[in-house]
This record gives structure tokens, C-alpha cells and sequence, in this order.
């Protein structure tokens, strides 16, 4: 079957969608423990692994993305050694474009494993024009996120709104800044799936379908890309 990513507008359900369709075909939601399990086999630690996803980047302000400027995600401890080969502790500030290239990294090896949803992330991106890889994208009609909000955090329809509005953005820029990808586009997609007329079950119930009829791809041995950056914790 295929691996699938799950591109989603916030608080349309695409996280409830993902964990229903992962399972019904008992597949693994791409998280952060799955992350630690790949990062084995790629030769790292769970400690070296910096999960950076599309919320992250709210942190990146718009004079900061205008510029082109890095934002430091994570600190990592690590061990240096000095030139009389004495290794000291020491802290290592991991960038945006170094997260993201580890994260890349990452979802590459979960690809050939298989059997895995892929929520966010970039990867609709990451995996564009992979073979046995199902593309879905989940929206909504705003007032029935602002709606979804309210009854699950008890939020006022202005917060529930400013949030939708917020992450939202945040997901666009992360895809465009660090792959170059509309992720609106829906051309990048095998379905578009408006929760606002279909509900999360039966949305999960269509995913999974599409996704059993897919042909498994043989994959490759996994090579790591020379851009994943690889720090040594103590």
C-alpha cells in the first residue's frame, strides 16, 4: 500500500483524519517517536533529532522571513574536542535550514519503510513525484474551524479565528520557504478533501481506500543525504 502525507488547513481535522486512516490500515503516524525509531536506523540518537514542523515557523517573523534570515530552533549538547584531543561539552545551536534538512532526511527513510501517514512537515514536498506515494490535502470552510475551535478549546470566535489565521500562514510560509511549493495548489494533491461536506470518519474511510489501491514500490537502500546535519550528544 502507499505511504501517504496529509497536507492540512488548521482545525480542519486533518490530524483526527490521519490517526483514523493510520488505523484502519494499521499504518504509523510519522511522530516524534517514530522519528526516534528511524533516527536508529540513520546511526542517530533520539537527542540529536529536531522535529521542526510548520507551527515552528510562527516563531520566524515577517521582517525575519523578508530578509532571509535563519532562526536558531534547538540546542543540542554535543562533545568537541580541542586540538590537543581533549573532547569538552559543548552546546550546538541547530538552524531552521538545518532542522528542516534533518526532518527531510527523516521522512525519506520513514518513505522507504513504508507503511506510514505523514501529517505536515512538508511532505507533500518532501515526497512530490515519489512513486506509491498517496498526496491529500484536508480543508474547511473557515466558520466550521472557528466552529471546531470553539468546542474544543472553549475559545471566543475572535481567538479561534486570529489562531486559524496564524497557523495557517505559518504552514504556507514553511512549505514555500523550504521547499518552494504552493501548498494550496491543489495540483500537488491526489485528493482534496473539504471536511465541511464529508465527515472525519468517512474522509478517513475515502483515504484509506485510494491508498489500498496503490501499488507498494520497492525502495532503494537509504543513503543520507550529505545535508542532514549529524551532532554527537553527551
Amino acid at each position: 500500500m502507499a505511504t501517504i502525507t496529509i497536507s492540512r488547513q488548521y482545525a480542519s481535522g486533518g490530524e483526527e483524519i490521519a490517526a483514523h486512516v493510520a488505523q484502519i490500515l494499521g499504518y504509523t503516524i510519522f511522530d516524534k517517536t517514530m522519528m526516534a525509531q528511524v533516527a536508529s536506523d540513520l546511526g542517530l540518537t533520539e537527542n540529536e533529532i529536531v522535529d521542526f514542523r510548520e507551527t515552528d515557523q510562527r516563531s520566524l517573523g515577517f521582517l525575519d522571513r523578508l530578509l532571509g534570515r535563519t532562526l536558531t530552533v534547538a540546542e543540542v549538547s554535543t562533545w568537541q574536542e580541542d586540538l590537543d584531543g581533549v573532547r569538552r561539552p559543548a552546546t550546538t545551536r541547530i538552524s531552521d535550514s538545518q532542522a528542516v534538512a534533518m526532518v527531510r532526511g527523516v521522512v525519506d527513510a520513514a518513505y522507504k519503510r513504508g507503511n506510514v501517514v505523514i501529517v505536515g512537515r512538508g511532505g507533500q514536498a518532501i515526497l512530490q513525484g515519489r512513486p506509491g506515494v498517496l498526496h491529500v490535502r484536508i480543508i474547511a470552510p473557515t466558520e466550521h474551524r472557528i466552529q471546531r475551535l470553539m468546542d474544543r478549546d472553549s475559545l471566543p470566535s475572535t481567538e479561534a479565528q486570529l489562531q486559524i489565521e496564524d497557523y495557517d500562514r505559518a504552514a504556507r510560509d514553511y512549505v514555500r520557504r523550504y521547499y518552494d511549493l504552493d501548498s494550496q495548489d491543489p495540483a500537488h494533491y491526489h485528493l482534496l478533501i473539504n471536511t465541511g461536506q464529508l465527515d472525519l470518519a468517512t474522509a478517513a474511510q475515502v483515504i484509506a481506500l485510494a491508498a489500498q489501491q496503490m501499488q507498494p514500490v520497492p525502495q532503494p537502500e537509504y543513503e543520507p543525504p550529505a545535508a542532514m546535519p549529524f551532532f554527537y550528544p553527551i
